[in-house]
Protein backbone atom coordinates (compact mmCIF):
# COMPACT_ATOMS: atom_id res chain seq x y z
CA UNK A 1 0.00 0.00 0.00
CA UNK A 2 1.03 3.67 -0.94
CA UNK A 3 0.70 6.33 1.48
CA UNK A 4 -2.44 7.06 2.64
CA UNK A 5 -5.34 9.74 0.72
CA UNK A 6 -7.72 11.25 3.19
CA UNK A 7 -10.37 12.80 2.37
CA UNK A 8 -9.98 13.28 -1.17
CA UNK A 9 -11.95 10.64 -3.14
CA UNK A 10 -14.73 10.15 -5.38
CA UNK A 11 -17.20 7.21 -5.80
CA UNK A 12 -19.25 6.18 -8.53
CA UNK A 13 -22.57 3.80 -7.74
CA UNK A 14 -23.99 2.11 -10.88
CA UNK A 15 -27.04 0.68 -10.37
CA UNK A 16 -31.00 0.15 -12.17
CA UNK A 17 -32.71 3.26 -12.86
CA UNK A 18 -35.80 2.48 -10.10
CA UNK A 19 -34.41 -0.02 -8.00
CA UNK A 20 -33.95 2.12 -4.64
CA UNK A 21 -30.45 3.16 -4.27
CA UNK A 22 -31.21 6.83 -4.01
CA UNK A 23 -31.77 6.46 -0.66
CA UNK A 24 -28.63 4.60 0.24
CA UNK A 25 -26.50 7.21 -1.97
CA UNK A 26 -28.07 10.46 0.28
CA UNK A 27 -27.14 8.46 3.05
CA UNK A 28 -23.08 8.27 2.11
CA UNK A 29 -23.25 11.57 1.36
CA UNK A 30 -24.76 12.88 4.42
CA UNK A 31 -22.61 10.89 6.45
CA UNK A 32 -19.86 12.15 4.86
CA UNK A 33 -21.23 15.46 5.50
CA UNK A 34 -22.08 14.99 9.12
CA UNK A 35 -18.74 14.11 9.29
CA UNK A 36 -17.40 17.65 8.34
CA UNK A 37 -15.85 16.13 4.83
CA UNK A 38 -17.05 18.89 2.04
CA UNK A 39 -19.20 16.55 -0.40
CA UNK A 40 -21.14 16.28 -3.54
CA UNK A 41 -23.48 14.15 -5.18
CA UNK A 42 -24.68 13.80 -8.88
CA UNK A 43 -27.62 11.64 -9.99
CA UNK A 44 -26.94 11.10 -13.45
CA UNK A 45 -29.75 9.16 -14.64
CA UNK A 46 -32.24 7.99 -17.75
CA UNK A 47 -35.34 9.36 -18.33
CA UNK A 48 -37.07 5.65 -18.52
CA UNK A 49 -39.48 4.86 -15.52
CA UNK A 50 -36.69 1.86 -14.70
CA UNK A 51 -34.87 -0.53 -16.14
CA UNK A 52 -31.79 1.32 -17.71
CA UNK A 53 -28.55 2.20 -15.93
CA UNK A 54 -28.08 5.30 -13.58
CA UNK A 55 -24.68 5.99 -11.90
CA UNK A 56 -24.64 7.97 -8.65
CA UNK A 57 -21.48 9.73 -8.45
CA UNK A 58 -20.50 11.30 -4.74
CA UNK A 59 -17.28 13.25 -4.63
CA UNK A 60 -15.53 13.88 -1.23
CA UNK A 61 -12.75 16.70 -1.33
CA UNK A 62 -10.91 18.01 1.88
CA UNK A 63 -9.68 21.12 -0.61
CA UNK A 64 -13.84 22.24 -0.92
CA UNK A 65 -13.95 21.01 -4.83
CA UNK A 66 -17.71 19.54 -5.48
CA UNK A 67 -17.62 19.72 -9.14
CA UNK A 68 -17.83 16.16 -10.53
CA UNK A 69 -14.30 14.35 -10.80
CA UNK A 70 -13.27 13.54 -14.39
CA UNK A 71 -11.82 10.21 -13.43
CA UNK A 72 -13.20 7.70 -10.58
CA UNK A 73 -11.27 6.82 -7.75
CA UNK A 74 -14.01 3.90 -6.19
CA UNK A 75 -16.80 2.24 -8.40
CA UNK A 76 -19.45 0.49 -6.81
CA UNK A 77 -20.82 -1.94 -9.74
CA UNK A 78 -24.39 -3.46 -9.07
CA UNK A 79 -25.41 -3.48 -12.86
CA UNK A 80 -24.93 -6.43 -15.15
CA UNK A 81 -25.27 -4.25 -18.34
CA UNK A 82 -22.51 -2.25 -17.60
CA UNK A 83 -20.27 -4.06 -15.11
CA UNK A 84 -17.44 -4.27 -17.58
CA UNK A 85 -17.63 -1.00 -18.68
CA UNK A 86 -17.36 -0.12 -14.86
CA UNK A 87 -14.44 -1.76 -14.47
CA UNK A 88 -13.02 -0.14 -17.04
CA UNK A 89 -13.75 3.07 -15.40
CA UNK A 90 -11.62 2.73 -12.51
CA UNK A 91 -8.37 4.51 -12.25
CA UNK A 92 -4.83 2.37 -11.70
CA UNK A 93 -4.60 1.58 -8.11
CA UNK A 94 -8.88 2.46 -7.55
CA UNK A 95 -10.96 0.44 -5.89
CA UNK A 96 -13.83 -2.44 -7.63
CA UNK A 97 -16.66 -2.75 -5.26
CA UNK A 98 -18.59 -5.35 -7.66
CA UNK A 99 -21.79 -7.59 -6.69
CA UNK A 100 -19.81 -11.58 -7.58
CA UNK A 101 -23.54 -12.49 -8.05
CA UNK A 102 -23.73 -10.94 -11.66
CA UNK A 103 -20.99 -11.73 -14.48
CA UNK A 104 -17.93 -10.07 -15.37
CA UNK A 105 -16.01 -10.59 -18.71
CA UNK A 106 -12.86 -12.50 -18.25
CA UNK A 107 -11.16 -9.21 -20.62
CA UNK A 108 -12.55 -6.90 -17.71
CA UNK A 109 -10.61 -8.06 -15.38
CA UNK A 110 -7.78 -6.04 -13.99
CA UNK A 111 -4.83 -6.50 -11.77
CA UNK A 112 -3.78 -2.78 -11.62
CA UNK A 113 -6.83 -1.79 -8.89
CA UNK A 114 -8.00 -3.41 -5.77
CA UNK A 115 -10.72 -5.75 -5.67
CA UNK A 116 -13.36 -6.24 -3.43
CA UNK A 117 -15.96 -9.21 -4.72
CA UNK A 118 -18.87 -9.41 -2.73
CA UNK A 119 -21.85 -11.47 -3.10
CA UNK A 120 -24.54 -8.91 -2.84
CA UNK A 121 -27.95 -10.74 -4.23
CA UNK A 122 -26.86 -13.87 -2.15
CA UNK A 123 -26.55 -11.82 1.35
CA UNK A 124 -29.85 -10.18 0.36
CA UNK A 125 -31.38 -13.69 -0.29
CA UNK A 126 -29.90 -15.36 2.47
CA UNK A 127 -31.01 -12.87 5.08
CA UNK A 128 -34.04 -11.42 4.21
CA UNK A 129 -37.34 -13.06 3.14
CA UNK A 130 -39.53 -10.73 1.41
CA UNK A 131 -38.62 -10.88 -2.36
CA UNK A 132 -39.48 -6.94 -2.68
CA UNK A 133 -37.68 -6.37 0.08
CA UNK A 134 -34.30 -7.85 -0.83
CA UNK A 135 -33.97 -5.56 -4.24
CA UNK A 136 -33.83 -2.41 -1.87
CA UNK A 137 -31.53 -3.44 0.65
CA UNK A 138 -28.96 -4.87 -1.60
CA UNK A 139 -28.81 -1.44 -1.84
CA UNK A 140 -27.94 -0.67 1.92
CA UNK A 141 -25.33 -3.41 1.94
CA UNK A 142 -23.10 -1.78 0.13
CA UNK A 143 -23.37 0.97 2.13
CA UNK A 144 -22.04 -1.18 5.47
CA UNK A 145 -19.44 -2.58 3.29
CA UNK A 146 -18.37 0.83 1.78
CA UNK A 147 -18.37 2.24 5.64
CA UNK A 148 -16.31 -0.73 6.93
CA UNK A 149 -14.15 -0.27 3.68
CA UNK A 150 -13.65 3.52 3.88
CA UNK A 151 -14.07 4.06 7.86
CA UNK A 152 -17.04 5.85 7.80
CA UNK A 153 -18.03 6.39 11.18
CA UNK A 154 -20.64 4.03 12.35
CA UNK A 155 -22.92 5.87 14.64
CA UNK A 156 -23.69 9.04 12.13
CA UNK A 157 -24.45 6.22 9.56
CA UNK A 158 -27.11 4.93 11.66
CA UNK A 159 -27.62 8.13 12.81
CA UNK A 160 -28.54 8.99 8.79
CA UNK A 161 -30.63 6.22 8.36
CA UNK A 162 -32.78 6.69 10.88
CA UNK A 163 -33.62 9.81 9.64
CA UNK A 164 -33.82 8.74 6.05
CA UNK A 165 -36.68 6.83 7.26
CA UNK A 166 -38.15 8.96 10.38
CA UNK A 167 -41.36 7.57 11.55
CA UNK A 168 -40.95 4.08 9.98
CA UNK A 169 -40.15 1.64 12.55
CA UNK A 170 -39.57 -1.29 10.62
CA UNK A 171 -37.91 0.23 7.64
CA UNK A 172 -35.10 1.40 10.19
CA UNK A 173 -34.79 -1.87 12.10
CA UNK A 174 -34.54 -3.57 8.36
CA UNK A 175 -32.53 -1.46 7.33
CA UNK A 176 -29.77 -0.91 10.42
CA UNK A 177 -29.74 -4.91 9.71
CA UNK A 178 -28.75 -4.45 6.42
CA UNK A 179 -25.97 -2.21 7.20
CA UNK A 180 -24.39 -4.71 10.33
CA UNK A 181 -24.55 -7.64 7.33
CA UNK A 182 -22.47 -5.26 4.53
CA UNK A 183 -20.02 -4.01 7.39
CA UNK A 184 -19.60 -7.82 8.87
CA UNK A 185 -18.94 -9.16 5.65
CA UNK A 186 -16.15 -6.92 4.93
CA UNK A 187 -14.91 -7.89 8.16
CA UNK A 188 -15.04 -11.35 8.03
CA UNK A 189 -13.57 -11.66 4.49
CA UNK A 190 -11.13 -9.30 3.27
CA UNK A 191 -8.06 -7.47 4.89
CA UNK A 192 -8.03 -3.51 3.65
CA UNK A 193 -5.56 -3.34 0.78
CA UNK A 194 -6.29 0.19 -0.61
CA UNK A 195 -4.84 3.30 0.13
CA UNK A 196 -8.52 5.19 0.63
CA UNK A 197 -9.60 6.49 3.87
CA UNK A 198 -11.82 9.14 5.52
CA UNK A 199 -11.34 10.94 8.70
CA UNK A 200 -13.50 14.11 10.12
CA UNK A 201 -13.35 17.68 9.31
CA UNK A 202 -14.93 20.22 11.32
CA UNK A 203 -15.51 22.27 7.28
CA UNK A 204 -19.06 21.56 7.54
CA UNK A 205 -20.32 24.09 10.71
CA UNK A 206 -22.90 26.47 9.19
CA UNK A 207 -23.44 24.67 6.13
CA UNK A 208 -26.97 22.83 4.89
CA UNK A 209 -27.22 20.67 2.04
CA UNK A 210 -30.16 21.26 -0.34
CA UNK A 211 -30.92 20.85 -4.50
CA UNK A 212 -30.71 23.90 -6.39
CA UNK A 213 -34.64 24.07 -7.40
CA UNK A 214 -35.54 23.69 -3.13
CA UNK A 215 -33.24 26.32 -2.88
CA UNK A 216 -35.23 28.74 -5.20
CA UNK A 217 -38.82 27.71 -4.39
CA UNK A 218 -37.95 28.15 -0.84
CA UNK A 219 -36.36 31.94 -1.40
CA UNK A 220 -39.30 32.47 -3.91
CA UNK A 221 -41.81 31.63 -0.61
CA UNK A 222 -39.61 34.21 1.48
CA UNK A 223 -39.72 37.13 -1.67
CA UNK A 224 -43.83 36.89 -1.19
CA UNK A 225 -44.90 34.90 -3.95
CA UNK A 226 -48.42 33.91 -3.42
CA UNK A 227 -49.18 32.11 -7.05
CA UNK A 228 -47.36 29.30 -8.91
CA UNK A 229 -48.73 28.07 -12.29
CA UNK A 230 -46.85 25.19 -13.87
CA UNK A 231 -47.18 22.43 -16.24
CA UNK A 232 -44.63 19.03 -15.11
CA UNK A 233 -41.45 18.61 -16.96
CA UNK A 234 -37.99 17.36 -16.16
CA UNK A 235 -35.97 18.43 -14.41
CA UNK A 236 -38.13 21.90 -13.33
CA UNK A 237 -40.99 19.96 -11.53
CA UNK A 238 -39.14 19.32 -8.08
CA UNK A 239 -39.24 23.15 -8.59
CA UNK A 240 -42.95 23.89 -8.19
CA UNK A 241 -43.45 20.51 -6.23
CA UNK A 242 -41.52 21.61 -3.25
CA UNK A 243 -43.17 25.34 -3.89
CA UNK A 244 -46.20 23.76 -3.11
CA UNK A 245 -45.18 21.77 -0.39
CA UNK A 246 -43.87 25.02 1.63
CA UNK A 247 -46.65 26.75 0.86
CA UNK A 248 -48.74 24.41 2.34
CA UNK A 249 -47.01 24.76 5.79
CA UNK A 250 -45.99 28.84 5.62
CA UNK A 251 -47.92 30.74 2.97
CA UNK A 252 -51.29 30.62 5.58
CA UNK A 253 -53.21 33.22 6.79
CA UNK A 254 -54.05 34.38 10.64
CA UNK A 255 -57.15 31.81 10.55
CA UNK A 256 -55.04 28.98 8.67
CA UNK A 257 -56.45 29.36 5.85
CA UNK A 258 -54.31 29.21 2.86
CA UNK A 259 -53.01 32.70 0.52
CA UNK A 260 -51.75 30.63 -1.82
CA UNK A 261 -53.03 29.68 -5.43
CA UNK A 262 -51.02 27.01 -7.19
CA UNK A 263 -53.26 25.58 -10.81
CA UNK A 264 -51.50 22.70 -13.00
CA UNK A 265 -52.10 23.73 -16.60
CA UNK A 266 -52.71 22.22 -19.67
CA UNK A 267 -49.49 23.76 -21.10
CA UNK A 268 -47.25 26.01 -20.51
CA UNK A 269 -48.16 28.74 -22.59
CA UNK A 270 -51.20 28.42 -20.59
CA UNK A 271 -49.11 28.23 -17.29
CA UNK A 272 -47.40 31.60 -18.63
CA UNK A 273 -50.29 33.08 -19.58
CA UNK A 274 -52.09 32.62 -15.87
CA UNK A 275 -48.60 34.19 -14.48
CA UNK A 276 -49.33 37.52 -16.16
CA UNK A 277 -52.93 37.60 -15.25
CA UNK A 278 -51.99 36.79 -11.73
CA UNK A 279 -48.92 39.51 -11.97
CA UNK A 280 -51.07 42.44 -13.97
CA UNK A 281 -53.52 42.13 -10.63
CA UNK A 282 -50.44 42.58 -8.67
CA UNK A 283 -49.46 38.97 -7.22
CA UNK A 284 -45.99 38.24 -7.05
CA UNK A 285 -46.62 35.15 -9.40
CA UNK A 286 -44.31 32.47 -11.12
CA UNK A 287 -43.70 29.44 -13.47
CA UNK A 288 -41.20 26.87 -13.52
CA UNK A 289 -40.05 25.09 -16.76
CA UNK A 290 -37.02 23.87 -19.41
CA UNK A 291 -36.17 24.14 -22.58
CA UNK A 292 -39.29 22.68 -24.40
CA UNK A 293 -41.56 24.90 -22.19
CA UNK A 294 -39.44 28.05 -23.09
CA UNK A 295 -40.56 27.30 -26.52
CA UNK A 296 -43.98 27.17 -25.89
CA UNK A 297 -44.15 30.27 -24.47
CA UNK A 298 -42.83 32.56 -26.82
CA UNK A 299 -46.08 34.51 -27.74
CA UNK A 300 -47.07 35.30 -23.95
CA UNK A 301 -43.69 36.34 -23.32
CA UNK A 302 -43.80 38.62 -25.89
CA UNK A 303 -47.04 39.94 -24.76
CA UNK A 304 -45.43 40.77 -21.30
CA UNK A 305 -42.66 42.59 -22.31
CA UNK A 306 -44.34 45.32 -25.20
CA UNK A 307 -47.68 45.08 -22.52
CA UNK A 308 -45.03 45.47 -19.96
CA UNK A 309 -46.48 43.31 -17.21
CA UNK A 310 -44.19 41.47 -14.73
CA UNK A 311 -43.46 37.65 -14.77
CA UNK A 312 -41.03 35.41 -13.36
CA UNK A 313 -39.92 32.13 -15.48
CA UNK A 314 -37.37 29.79 -13.63
CA UNK A 315 -35.42 27.66 -16.46
CA UNK A 316 -34.10 24.67 -15.27
CA UNK A 317 -31.99 23.85 -18.19
CA UNK A 318 -31.55 20.70 -19.73
CA UNK A 319 -30.46 18.90 -23.39
CA UNK A 320 -32.24 20.22 -26.37
CA UNK A 321 -33.42 20.78 -28.69
CA UNK A 322 -36.70 19.45 -29.06
CA UNK A 323 -36.76 16.51 -26.19
CA UNK A 324 -33.56 16.08 -26.33
CA UNK A 325 -32.23 14.07 -23.21
CA UNK A 326 -34.39 15.43 -20.46
CA UNK A 327 -32.28 14.24 -17.86
CA UNK A 328 -28.85 15.82 -19.05
CA UNK A 329 -27.66 19.09 -18.36
CA UNK A 330 -26.77 22.18 -20.21
CA UNK A 331 -26.57 25.80 -20.80
CA UNK A 332 -28.40 25.91 -24.17
CA UNK A 333 -31.50 28.46 -23.39
CA UNK A 334 -29.14 31.30 -22.60
CA UNK A 335 -29.79 32.60 -26.41
CA UNK A 336 -33.72 31.48 -26.81
CA UNK A 337 -34.28 32.83 -23.15
CA UNK A 338 -32.47 36.22 -23.78
CA UNK A 339 -34.28 37.37 -26.76
CA UNK A 340 -37.66 35.23 -26.93
CA UNK A 341 -40.91 36.17 -28.92
CA UNK A 342 -40.62 37.48 -31.68
CA UNK A 343 -39.87 41.34 -32.99
CA UNK A 344 -37.28 43.10 -31.45
CA UNK A 345 -37.19 41.79 -27.87
CA UNK A 346 -34.40 41.64 -24.89
CA UNK A 347 -35.06 40.46 -21.48
CA UNK A 348 -33.20 40.34 -18.42
CA UNK A 349 -31.93 36.95 -17.14
CA UNK A 350 -30.20 35.44 -14.15
CA UNK A 351 -27.93 32.64 -13.97
CA UNK A 352 -27.24 30.97 -10.42
CA UNK A 353 -24.12 29.80 -9.66
CA UNK A 354 -24.79 27.93 -6.57
CA UNK A 355 -27.76 26.87 -4.35
CA UNK A 356 -27.42 29.99 -2.62
CA UNK A 357 -28.25 32.30 -5.72
CA UNK A 358 -31.62 30.28 -6.46
CA UNK A 359 -32.47 31.33 -2.93
CA UNK A 360 -31.34 34.91 -3.39
CA UNK A 361 -32.65 35.06 -7.08
CA UNK A 362 -36.02 33.96 -5.39
CA UNK A 363 -36.12 37.39 -4.56
CA UNK A 364 -34.59 39.16 -6.87
CA UNK A 365 -36.51 38.07 -9.96
CA UNK A 366 -39.66 39.13 -8.56
CA UNK A 367 -37.75 43.02 -7.56
CA UNK A 368 -37.03 43.24 -10.96
CA UNK A 369 -39.71 41.96 -12.86
CA UNK A 370 -42.10 44.84 -11.16
CA UNK A 371 -39.09 47.61 -10.95
CA UNK A 372 -39.06 47.44 -14.23
CA UNK A 373 -42.36 45.55 -15.41
CA UNK A 374 -40.87 42.95 -17.59
CA UNK A 375 -40.37 39.50 -17.59
CA UNK A 376 -37.28 38.15 -15.67
CA UNK A 377 -36.00 34.70 -16.50
CA UNK A 378 -33.99 32.80 -14.01
CA UNK A 379 -31.70 30.05 -15.91
CA UNK A 380 -30.33 27.65 -13.56
CA UNK A 381 -29.98 24.00 -15.00
CA UNK A 382 -30.05 20.23 -13.92
CA UNK A 383 -26.80 20.10 -12.57
CA UNK A 384 -28.27 22.53 -9.95
CA UNK A 385 -31.34 22.16 -9.73
CA UNK A 386 -31.90 18.44 -9.04
CA UNK A 387 -28.86 18.18 -7.34
CA UNK A 388 -27.67 17.99 -3.54
CA UNK A 389 -24.87 20.87 -2.82
CA UNK A 390 -23.07 22.36 0.35
CA UNK A 391 -23.89 25.96 1.15
CA UNK A 392 -24.07 28.54 3.85
CA UNK A 393 -27.70 28.20 6.14
CA UNK A 394 -29.84 30.81 3.81
CA UNK A 395 -30.25 34.26 5.29
CA UNK A 396 -33.48 36.25 4.50
CA UNK A 397 -33.27 40.39 3.99
CA UNK A 398 -36.46 41.27 5.91
CA UNK A 399 -35.85 44.39 3.97
CA UNK A 400 -39.32 45.96 1.84
CA UNK A 401 -39.95 44.58 -1.72
CA UNK A 402 -39.20 46.42 -4.27
CA UNK A 403 -42.96 46.82 -6.25
CA UNK A 404 -41.63 49.31 -8.70
CA UNK A 405 -43.22 52.50 -10.16
CA UNK A 406 -47.07 51.80 -8.72
CA UNK A 407 -49.54 54.26 -8.07
CA UNK A 408 -52.43 54.60 -5.56
CA UNK A 409 -55.63 56.35 -5.74
CA UNK A 410 -53.55 58.95 -3.19
CA UNK A 411 -50.85 59.07 -6.06
CA UNK A 412 -53.20 59.63 -8.68
CA UNK A 413 -55.27 62.31 -6.52
CA UNK A 414 -52.06 64.13 -5.68
CA UNK A 415 -50.61 63.99 -9.44
CA UNK A 416 -54.27 64.60 -11.20
CA UNK A 417 -52.54 63.07 -14.48
CA UNK A 418 -51.43 59.28 -15.85
CA UNK A 419 -50.88 58.13 -18.62
CA UNK A 420 -49.54 54.15 -18.65
CA UNK A 421 -46.95 54.43 -21.24
CA UNK A 422 -45.07 57.75 -21.05
CA UNK A 423 -40.92 57.90 -19.50
CA UNK A 424 -41.22 60.93 -16.53
CA UNK A 425 -38.00 59.83 -15.24
CA UNK A 426 -36.06 59.58 -17.94
CA UNK A 427 -35.16 55.78 -17.67
CA UNK A 428 -37.23 54.50 -19.89
CA UNK A 429 -39.71 53.01 -16.89
CA UNK A 430 -43.13 54.18 -16.83
CA UNK A 431 -45.31 54.36 -14.02
CA UNK A 432 -48.54 51.43 -13.42
CA UNK A 433 -51.76 51.09 -11.31
CA UNK A 434 -52.84 47.67 -10.30
CA UNK A 435 -56.51 46.61 -11.73
CA UNK A 436 -58.84 47.44 -9.17
CA UNK A 437 -57.09 50.53 -7.82
CA UNK A 438 -60.66 53.12 -7.17
CA UNK A 439 -59.77 56.11 -9.45
CA UNK A 440 -60.88 57.12 -12.68
CA UNK A 441 -57.49 57.58 -13.72
CA UNK A 442 -56.09 53.94 -12.85
CA UNK A 443 -56.00 51.34 -15.86
CA UNK A 444 -58.45 48.20 -15.95
CA UNK A 445 -56.83 47.26 -19.32
CA UNK A 446 -52.97 46.69 -20.86
CA UNK A 447 -52.57 46.64 -24.76
CA UNK A 448 -49.64 44.45 -26.60
CA UNK A 449 -50.90 45.97 -29.94
CA UNK A 450 -49.07 49.28 -30.96
CA UNK A 451 -49.51 52.32 -28.44
CA UNK A 452 -48.56 55.32 -27.52
CA UNK A 453 -48.11 56.69 -24.03
CA UNK A 454 -51.46 57.32 -23.25
CA UNK A 455 -51.72 53.26 -24.16
CA UNK A 456 -54.14 54.00 -26.52
CA UNK A 457 -53.99 52.03 -30.05
CA UNK A 458 -51.90 53.70 -32.48
CA UNK A 459 -50.16 52.64 -35.98
CA UNK A 460 -48.54 55.68 -36.11
CA UNK A 461 -44.54 55.19 -37.06
CA UNK A 462 -43.43 57.31 -34.40
CA UNK A 463 -45.29 56.23 -31.45
CA UNK A 464 -43.64 52.58 -32.36
CA UNK A 465 -40.30 54.27 -32.62
CA UNK A 466 -40.96 56.13 -29.70
CA UNK A 467 -42.15 53.35 -27.98
CA UNK A 468 -39.47 50.93 -28.77
CA UNK A 469 -36.99 53.28 -27.85
CA UNK A 470 -38.16 53.77 -24.46
CA UNK A 471 -38.26 49.96 -23.58
CA UNK A 472 -34.55 49.75 -24.67
CA UNK A 473 -33.39 52.39 -22.46
CA UNK A 474 -35.48 50.76 -19.68
CA UNK A 475 -33.39 47.38 -20.77
CA UNK A 476 -30.00 49.87 -20.54
CA UNK A 477 -31.11 50.87 -16.85
CA UNK A 478 -31.82 47.73 -15.43
CA UNK A 479 -27.86 47.47 -15.84
CA UNK A 480 -27.49 49.28 -12.85
CA UNK A 481 -29.68 46.86 -10.68
CA UNK A 482 -29.23 43.07 -12.14
CA UNK A 483 -26.69 40.96 -10.37
CA UNK A 484 -22.85 42.41 -11.30
CA UNK A 485 -20.38 40.38 -12.24
CA UNK A 486 -17.81 39.18 -9.57
CA UNK A 487 -13.67 38.71 -10.25
CA UNK A 488 -10.50 36.90 -9.08
CA UNK A 489 -7.42 38.59 -10.30
CA UNK A 490 -4.42 37.59 -9.53
CA UNK A 491 -1.24 39.17 -9.90
CA UNK A 492 0.35 39.25 -13.05
CA UNK A 493 -2.09 37.04 -14.67
CA UNK A 494 -2.88 37.80 -18.44
CA UNK A 495 -5.37 35.17 -18.95
CA UNK A 496 -9.08 35.37 -18.67
CA UNK A 497 -11.69 33.21 -18.08
CA UNK A 498 -15.65 33.98 -18.31
CA UNK A 499 -18.27 31.74 -16.98
CA UNK A 500 -21.36 31.70 -15.35
CA UNK A 501 -24.43 29.45 -13.99
CA UNK A 502 -23.09 25.98 -12.86
CA UNK A 503 -19.84 26.75 -14.73
CA UNK A 504 -18.64 28.14 -12.06
CA UNK A 505 -18.45 25.58 -9.99
CA UNK A 506 -15.35 22.97 -11.14
CA UNK A 507 -13.72 26.79 -11.89
CA UNK A 508 -11.66 26.64 -8.58
CA UNK A 509 -10.24 22.98 -9.37
CA UNK A 510 -9.53 24.20 -12.55
CA UNK A 511 -7.61 27.14 -11.52
CA UNK A 512 -5.61 25.23 -9.42
CA UNK A 513 -4.55 23.06 -11.62
CA UNK A 514 -3.36 25.69 -14.65
CA UNK A 515 -1.67 27.30 -11.92
CA UNK A 516 0.18 24.39 -10.65
CA UNK A 517 1.27 24.30 -14.45
CA UNK A 518 2.58 27.91 -14.79
CA UNK A 519 -0.76 29.16 -15.83
CA UNK A 520 -2.28 31.92 -13.61
CA UNK A 521 -5.62 32.89 -14.32
CA UNK A 522 -8.23 35.98 -13.89
CA UNK A 523 -11.17 34.90 -13.83
CA UNK A 524 -14.86 36.81 -14.21
CA UNK A 525 -18.39 35.14 -12.62
CA UNK A 526 -21.36 36.58 -14.98
CA UNK A 527 -24.58 36.40 -12.75
CA UNK A 528 -27.14 38.31 -15.22
CA UNK A 529 -27.94 39.90 -18.63
CA UNK A 530 -27.70 42.50 -20.09
CA UNK A 531 -24.17 42.51 -20.54
CA UNK A 532 -22.66 45.10 -18.24
CA UNK A 533 -19.58 47.23 -19.15
CA UNK A 534 -17.58 45.68 -16.71
CA UNK A 535 -17.20 42.44 -18.50
CA UNK A 536 -15.78 44.85 -21.68
CA UNK A 537 -13.47 46.38 -18.77
CA UNK A 538 -12.59 42.49 -17.97
CA UNK A 539 -11.65 41.49 -21.72
CA UNK A 540 -9.54 44.70 -22.27
CA UNK A 541 -7.40 43.74 -19.10
CA UNK A 542 -6.41 40.60 -20.69
CA UNK A 543 -4.18 39.16 -23.56
CA UNK A 544 -7.06 36.68 -24.45
CA UNK A 545 -10.08 35.45 -22.50
CA UNK A 546 -12.21 32.16 -22.57
CA UNK A 547 -15.34 32.00 -22.29
CA UNK A 548 -16.73 28.87 -20.63
CA UNK A 549 -20.16 27.52 -21.69
CA UNK A 550 -21.82 24.03 -21.52
CA UNK A 551 -23.58 24.52 -24.73
CA UNK A 552 -22.28 23.69 -28.62
CA UNK A 553 -22.99 27.38 -30.02
CA UNK A 554 -21.21 29.22 -27.77
CA UNK A 555 -24.25 31.85 -26.59
CA UNK A 556 -22.68 33.77 -24.09
CA UNK A 557 -19.82 34.23 -26.42
CA UNK A 558 -21.88 35.34 -29.54
CA UNK A 559 -23.80 37.52 -27.24
CA UNK A 560 -20.54 39.30 -26.16
CA UNK A 561 -19.98 39.54 -30.38
CA UNK A 562 -23.53 41.29 -30.69
CA UNK A 563 -22.87 43.92 -28.36
CA UNK A 564 -19.46 44.93 -27.55
CA UNK A 565 -18.09 44.05 -31.48
CA UNK A 566 -14.62 45.02 -30.68
CA UNK A 567 -14.08 42.03 -28.32
CA UNK A 568 -13.47 39.35 -30.92
CA UNK A 569 -10.06 38.93 -31.42
CA UNK A 570 -9.47 38.06 -27.62
CA UNK A 571 -12.37 35.92 -27.08
CA UNK A 572 -12.22 32.04 -27.45
CA UNK A 573 -14.47 29.39 -26.20
CA UNK A 574 -14.14 26.28 -24.31
CA UNK A 575 -17.18 24.28 -24.19
CA UNK A 576 -19.01 21.34 -22.85
CA UNK A 577 -22.18 19.77 -24.16
CA UNK A 578 -22.28 15.65 -23.26
CA UNK A 579 -24.84 16.26 -21.25
CA UNK A 580 -22.73 15.75 -18.11
CA UNK A 581 -21.90 18.29 -15.42
CA UNK A 582 -18.74 20.54 -16.34
CA UNK A 583 -15.38 19.01 -14.88
CA UNK A 584 -12.20 20.74 -14.17
CA UNK A 585 -10.36 18.65 -16.77
CA UNK A 586 -12.50 19.52 -19.29
CA UNK A 587 -11.82 23.05 -18.78
CA UNK A 588 -8.01 22.66 -18.48
CA UNK A 589 -7.69 20.50 -21.46
CA UNK A 590 -10.02 22.98 -23.10
CA UNK A 591 -8.03 26.05 -22.13
CA UNK A 592 -4.67 24.14 -22.73
CA UNK A 593 -5.61 23.35 -26.41
CA UNK A 594 -5.66 26.95 -27.35
CA UNK A 595 -2.54 27.63 -25.64
CA UNK A 596 -0.87 24.50 -27.48
CA UNK A 597 0.08 23.04 -24.65
CA UNK A 598 -0.59 19.67 -22.72
CA UNK A 599 -0.11 18.42 -19.17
Amino acid sequence: MSEKIVNDLSIQVATVNGSGSQSSNNIIIKTLFRMGIPVGGKNIFPSNIAGLPTWFIIRASKHGYTARKNDTDMVIAMNQDTIDEDFKNVIPGGVMIYNSDLKVSESSLRDDINVYPVPFNTLAKENFTDIKLRKLLTNMLYVGFLAELIQLDEEIVKQAISDNFKGKVKAVEVNMSAYDIGAKYFKDNFAKKDNYYVEKMNENQGKILIDGNSAGALGSLFAGCTVCTWYPITPSSSFCETLIEYAKEYRIDENGASNFAEIQAEDELAAVGMVLGASWAGARALTSTSGPGISLMSEFVGLAYFAEVPCVIWDIQRLGPSTGLPTRTCQGDLMSAYNLSHGDTKHIVLMPSSVEECFTFGGTAFDLAEKFQTPVFVLSDLDIGMNNWMCDEFKFDPAEYDRGKVLNAEDLDRLGKFERYRDVDGDGIPYRTLPGTKHDLAAFFTRGSGHNEKAVYSERPDDYKNNMDRLNRKFETSKDFIPQPVVDNVSGAKIGIIAYGSSNNPMKEARDILNNHGFKTNYMLVKSLPLVDQIKDFIAENDVVYVVEQNRDAQLLKIMLMEFRDGDRKLKSVLNYNGLPLDALAIVNGILAHERVTV
